[in-house]
């Protein structure tokens, strides 16, 4: 019993060794992200480029090209949500060198469980700061206004104050569970 267990998690593990690397530099960054809210360019740097350098290695050009696409994808996915001001250039580099280990197919999987782990965190962040009844009032308003096409006044106060970076969360942290997702389903 104990030694068909043990067969069954080296298996899973040996279909997932890819996604270790990419892993360690997803927790790396959110480590740096948690402590700092930054997420060195050094680690976003050498993600992408260790990241490309194995799939030229291990799948070559073909590999390769996967590789720039998931940079590049990773990238577009985020620079919206950076130029709005929701997101810090860390963030969109992060998951655009994660993309280079990935590829298209497995960065899009990504961009979307740490969508859902950053709603959870967003959630979880403003409950815990007491925040959360105030702001979900807040997008009501924002939403039946909207819906009935007249300007929001009555949020326009709430939606006038700037945020201070240490208000919002560390988004890498949202990067990193979605990558532990990716590498639990190991896609």
């Amino acid at each position: 019993m104990a030694s068909a267990l043990y067969s069954h998690i080296i298996s899973w593990l040996e279909t997932r060794s890819f996604l270790i690397l990419p892993l360690l530099f997803a927790l790396l960054m959110a480590e740096g992200d948690i402590k700092s809210r930054r997420i060195p360019n050094y680690l976003t740097l050498t993600t992408a480029v260790s990241g490309l350098a194995f799939r030229g290695a291990c799948y070559g050009v073909s590999g390769l090209v996967d590789g720039l696409l998931g940079l590049f994808l990773g990238f577009s996915l985020l620079f919206l949500p950076y130029y709005l001001k929701g997101l810090g250039a860390g963030d969109v580099k992060g998951l655009a060198a994660l993309g280079a280990w990935l590829g298209p197919r497995s960065t899009l999987a990504l961009f979307i469980y740490m969508g859902l782990a950053g709603g959870v965190l967003a959630l979880g962040f403003l409950w815990w700061r007491g925040l959360l009844w105030q702001r979900l009032k807040q997008a009501w308003v924002y939403l039946v206004n909207w819906i009935l096409c007249q300007p929001c006044r009555a949020s326009s106060q709430a939606t006038s104050r700037q945020s201070s970076p240490d208000q919002g969360i560390p988004y890498g942290a949202a990067l990193a569970m979605g990558m532990l997702v990716v590498f639990w389903i190991g896609l």
